[in-house]
């Protein structure tokens, strides 16, 4: 964003300037200002997370009686438009920035703010209503966990099982084709391309089972934990209500993690993700120098 004009924006720790046309503001800025390391932003798939986490958490403190209706509705018509990709540009953070994210949680908070209020007519602040029940401690790691699930079900997974049956199919198709079977980089015994392509269709199948087998713990969020898993500042009901808002809006059986002190001091599951789609990439890469 290349403004020449700015605005004066403040908070706790003072003044700065922020480009005129930006909808972000002072914390927004001082992560911008403060970080500028890589040049790379936040990916799209995370920032529809936060979307949709801001909509969900407006809908459950709305219903929990916490919210009035008029803000709520208004912070979840923005965070819906920021899901779908609407305010990108207003996203300025570095992927290299506070240990908790937060940074990418104030930014989302006060766009959603700005535009919210615009929209309602009614002042909506970003810390007291966009982000009410909320830490960074525990919207970030919940972020990882619903950006990494709808990636997964809506993409990976879809694909994988497309490239599956095809290769099934073709498996079929060849079955009487007689070729060299090869090891030790020599010719050795005769195989069927049928025997082959099913070989290769085995290995999509079982990185297939291998990511499914680990979604269920990618289904649980940190939501509800707040700062350290206490919960403090939420309504008990709060992390159950945002997970089932979110399932509404995605299709995926969201719940709230076995435990929140877990939830917030680990990312084991994500770990346990990357682990399984490292496994699958090597799976790949095999069919791909055979």
């Amino acid at each position: 964003m290349n403004d020449k004009t700015y605005r004066i924006e403040s908070d706790s720790m003072g003044e700065l300037q922020v480009p005129e046309s930006a909808l972000w503001a002072a914390q927004t800025q001082r992560a911008v200002n403060n970080f500028p390391i890589s040049g790379l932003t936040m990916p799209r798939a995370f920032i529809k997370a936060l979307g949709l986490i801001k909509y969900a958490c407006a809908g459950a403190n709305s219903e929990l009686g916490l919210m009035k209706s008029i803000a709520a509705i208004a912070i979840q018509r923005t965070a819906l438009d920021v899901a779908s990709g609407k305010y990108d540009d207003q996203f300025p953070v570095d992927v290299f920035q506070t240990g908790s994210g937060t940074s990418s949680n104030m930014n989302t908070n006060e766009v959603i703010s700005k535009i919210a209020s615009a929209d309602s007519g009614t002042k909506i602040h970003p810390n007291d209503h966009v982000n009410m029940g909320q830490s960074s401690n525990d919207v970030i790691p919940t972020a990882v966990h619903v950006s990494a699930a709808i990636e997964i079900s809506e993409k990976l997974l879809p694909a994988l099982r497309h490239l599956h049956s095809v290769i099934t199919q073709k498996a079929d198709e060849l079955s009487d084709v007689v070729k060299t079977g090869r090891t030790h980089l020599m010719d050795a015994m005769p195989v069927t391309m049928g025997q082959e392509l099913n070989a290769w269709a085995s290995q999509i199948q079982h990185g297939i089972e291998r990511i499914e087998a680990s979604m269920p713990r990618l289904l649980g969020l940190a939501q509800g934990g707040t700062a350290v898993g206490t919960g403090i500042n939420a309504h008990p009901k709060f992390g159950a209500k945002v997970a089932t808002i979110l399932g509404d809006q995605t299709g995926l059986a969201f719940k709230p993690a076995d435990n929140y002190f877990e939830a917030l001091a680990t990312q084991d599951t994500a770990v346990e993700i990357s682990g399984q789609l490292r496994a699958l990439a090597v799976s790949l890469l095999s069919l791909i120098h055979i």
